[in-house]
């Protein structure tokens, strides 16, 4: 347990059931030593627990997720650090990541909104190209987001259309 990191976590109003504020590179080493496991990373997600939720996103086999499951945890995502972390750890790996990533962007929720420029961000940054109708659907909701006042999704919706 890391207690300066966890109170700095709620002192930012990060609310968990518990908060053990475990650094992002012991959480990695932690999930290491585990092989993927689709019940497992279920059973960890169902934890009001930052670690468990991070962990979750580690653990969870990309091939293993159905569609249906990942929206559902996108939807139940507590914050954007979380999102961020799942983004880089599962969400970019999905066989419908683009897709989903397409679909994200227009949703209302901010937290999936933030899903899907997460996971744009990653793909283009991994080479993934966009047709024209996808680019200029992007370009006409970052213009939206960019309206929208929210700094996490402006600056990852910036970053999409920089790519």
């Amino acid at each position: 347990m890391d207690g300066a990191r966890a109170q700095s976590l709620r002192e930012k109003g990060v609310q968990y059931h518990l908060n053990w504020g475990v650094s992002l590179g012991h959480l990695q080493e932690m999930a290491r030593d585990y092989e993927p496991s689709h019940d497992l990373a279920a059973a960890l997600w169902q934890e009001n627990v930052r670690e468990c939720k991070i962990l979750a996103t580690m653990l969870m086999p990309a091939d293993a997720m159905p569609e249906e499951e990942a929206r559902q945890w996108i939807a139940d995502t507590p914050t954007q650090e979380v999102a961020e972390i799942g983004t880089m750890a599962l969400y970019s790996r999905l066989p419908y990541a683009k897709e989903l990533a397409l679909s994200l962007v227009d949703k209302e929720e901010a937290i999936e909104q933030l899903h899907g420029w997460c996971i744009l961000v990653r793909l283009l940054s991994q080479g993934m190209t966009l047709a024209a109708d996808e680019q200029q659907h992007v370009k006409e909701k970052a213009a939206e987001v960019m309206k929208s006042g929210n700094p996490g999704l402006m600056r990852q919706a910036s970053r999409v259309v920089a790519e």
